[in-house]
């Protein structure tokens, strides 16, 4: 399985709807600031990590409240 890793980077989880949710975790991807931030000096062991993590959260995050995403708002132009 290592040698697979090597072969294929991990795509980035963001989805573009950068807004934190109570706990700190983005309402899109579900990776606390300390996951966005250092997602490209991760690992891919690390990286796969996150996204085991991201997939609990949003679970956990699903049988609390579901979110659509017509609930999030997109997020507008920066320029």
């Amino acid at each position: 399985m290592a040698e697979q890793l090597e072969m294929f980077s991990l795509p980035n989880p963001c989805r573009g709807l950068c807004q934190a949710n109570a706990r700190g975790y983005c309402l899109g991807c579900f990776r606390s600031r300390e996951e966005r931030f250092g997602w490209q000096g991760f690992s891919d062991a690390q990286k796969l990590n996150v996204l085991r993590l991201c997939t609990l959260r949003q679970r956990a995050a699903q049988r609390v409240a579901p979110i659509t995403l017509e609930d999030v708002t997109e997020q507008g132009e920066l320029f």
